[in-house]
């Protein structure tokens, strides 16, 4: 009976100091934002044809930071960059040029 108790208590201290050690542990590195010249670039070449290009490069930019990608050409071929592509504003209408 000794031992069962003793066998429990030393699984039991195990266990604990596992969870300790995983709550412990650093978070996971944020990924980082790409450099401003790659997006400023690429913004350049996905805005240049826009009708209001302070606004399409804000945006584009915005993006770009977040999805560290813009698609290809002035317009469309957002399947290139899913995250890109994805991103909706408050009104659920897409939020990247």
């Amino acid at each position: 009976m000794k031992s069962i108790i003793a066998t429990l208590l030393f699984v039991s201290l195990v266990l604990c100091s596992s969870f300790i050690q995983l709550s412990f542990a650093s978070p996971a590195a944020a990924p980082s934002p790409a450099p401003p010249s790659y997006c400023d670039g690429k913004c350049g070449e996905r805005c240049a044809k826009a009708g209001m290009k302070d606004r399409c490069l804000k945006y584009c930019g915005i993006c770009c930071q977040e999805c560290k990608c813009v698609p290809s050409g002035t317009y469309g071929n957002k399947s290139e960059c899913p995250c890109y592509r994805d991103k909706k504003n408050s009104k659920h209408q897409p939020k990247c040029p």
